[in-house]
This record gives structure tokens, C-alpha cells and sequence, in this order.
């Protein structure tokens, strides 16, 4: 069984629901599963440290699971068009990764939320990009032969999956942006798929 990380940091529920359909998509290519982690919140130190396990949801990524995945789907929020101080702390610890080159060669792909539909959207796509192109991974988008791209109001870029939220976050998963999460993950896993044969 081919296990493809899903990966994410979700603040306000978006971005985890995201991963969910993305997630969706993995377990739809047979022979491949997703495995779903997250990242703990970055704290001021007088907060303290976070939990060692997460109160509700995915488990918190380890190294190991960057070893041993076939893929990677990673998610984010859009912070002022990059991705958010938890996941970008995540991959600032993966330099025993990049030594050994755990992840040189698996496929990848991105996926992202935002509070507003021109908020760094693709931005925050490109820049979770480039850790994964320094660990050598091979990067997945969304062709426009998925009709989604060209019809939806909302979110969806080539450069990977997207959501936006609204300013109070709460604005709910389009159909159309449902569809493009979950053909993303069923790209990354079919690619996963032929790479791995």
C-alpha cells in the first residue's frame, strides 16, 4: 500500500477540510492511502510549548513520516501571501531529511486557503513550493483540462488547489473547489502510482 502525506496547518478549519478532499482523492487511486498530519501553532514563549498531541484531529507530523510517504499534499493558510510560521517551522527542522534526500524524487502538491480571493493565494502556493523543491521533490499542479479551473468563482489555481474563506473565515468549501482538492489528490496519487512502478 502507497501512503501519500497529507500534510497541513489549519488555524480556523479551512484549510483542514481542504486536506480532507484532497485526502479524498488518495484514497480513490486503489493501492494508495493518505495519511493525515498537521503541524502545532508557533507560540510566543510565554504561551509555552504546544501539546505533544494535538486535543482533536490529525496527529502531528514527525520526520518519519516524510520518510516514509510515497507522496506529500501540503496545506496551508495564506499569511500575508506565504505560508503560515507553523508550517514554515516544520520545514525548517527537515534538514536531516535533506541530508539523507528522504523525500528527493516523490511527487508533491500544494493546496492553500485565504481570507480574501486576492490575498496571495498563489503566492502562498509558489512559496510552500520551494522547501519541497530543495528536498528535490517533483511538483504536481492542476492542468486546465479540469474544467473547474476555467469555471469557478472562487478558488482553484494550476499552481494547486485553494479556498476562499471570507474575512471571518467562514465561508463554506465551493463544489468547485471541492472537486479541484480532490483531483489533486488523485493526481498526486496516480503519479505517486506510475513513479513508484
Amino acid at each position: 500500500m502507497r501512503e501519500i502525506l497529507v500534510l497541513y496547518y489549519s488555524l480556523h478549519g479551512s484549510v483542514r477540510e481542504l486536506a480532507r478532499h484532497v485526502a479524498h482523492g488518495v484514497d480513490s487511486v486503489p493501492g494508495t492511502a493518505a495519511r493525515l498530519r498537521t503541524v502545532p501553532k508557533v507560540a510566543a514563549e510565554i504561551e509555552g510549548p504546544a501539546r505533544p498531541v494535538p486535543d482533536a484531529g490529525a496527529p502531528y507530523a514527525s520526520l518519519r513520516d516524510l520518510e516514509e510517504c510515497t507522496g506529500l499534499a501540503l496545506g496551508s493558510p495564506t499569511r500575508f501571501g506565504n505560508m503560515a510560521a507553523a508550517m514554515k517551522y516544520f520545514w525548517d527542522g527537515t534538514s536531516g531529511a535533506w541530508l539523507n534526500g528522504a523525500l528527493s524524487g516523490k511527487p508533491a502538491c500544494v493546496f492553500t486557503s485565504s481570507a480574501s480571493l486576492h490575498g496571495g493565494q498563489e503566492s502562498t502556493l509558489l512559496s510552500m513550493m520551494l522547501p519541497l523543491l530543495h528536498h528535490g521533490m517533483l511538483i504536481v499542479g492542476l492542468p486546465y483540462s479540469q474544467p473547474e479551473l476555467n469555471a469557478t468563482r472562487s478558488g482553484g489555481t494550476p499552481y494547486g488547489a485553494s479556498h476562499f474563506a471570507g474575512g471571518d473565515g467562514r465561508e463554506p468549501i465551493t463544489e468547485e473547489e471541492r472537486r479541484l482538492a480532490f483531483a489533486l489528490g488523485k493526481r498526486l496519487a496516480e503519479v505517486a502510482a506510475r513513479l513508484s512502478a
